[in-house]
């Protein structure tokens, strides 16, 4: 009985983009997170990440009547979306922006 055993190892990124998928309030955890830190590529890619947990690019695109390329783009470590295309794709991933209160200490006087 010589099987070849299959590879029980993962990457860290496949294990992760499969917790949001199983997980999607971890998913809101996570970007909550680094939209926290305000770093827009950390956003681009995270925004990625959470994507592809969600069905991929081009699933995301179909559910948001969005071209594809366009998405690509959009969620590179250069993209900008705009707020319209952000919302989208928030919304077909089950999620949506909200704004809330900064905590005392980082209030403007």
């Amino acid at each position: 009985m010589n099987r070849k055993l299959k590879s029980a190892s993962r990457s860290h990124e496949d294990a992760t983009i499969e917790s949001f998928g199983k997980h999607p309030a971890l998913a809101v955890e996570y970007l909550n997170a680094v939209l926290a830190d305000g770093d827009q590529k950390e956003l681009m890619l995270a925004l990625r990440r959470v994507s592809q947990a969600f069905g991929g690019i081009s699933r995301l695109a179909r559910n948001t009547k969005l071209n594809a390329t366009t998405l690509y783009r959009t969620l590179s470590h250069k993209g900008n979306p705009e707020l319209r295309s952000l919302t989208a794709l928030l919304h077909a991933m089950g999620m949506q922006l909200a704004v809330r209160p900064l905590p005392r200490k980082h209030r403007a006087a």
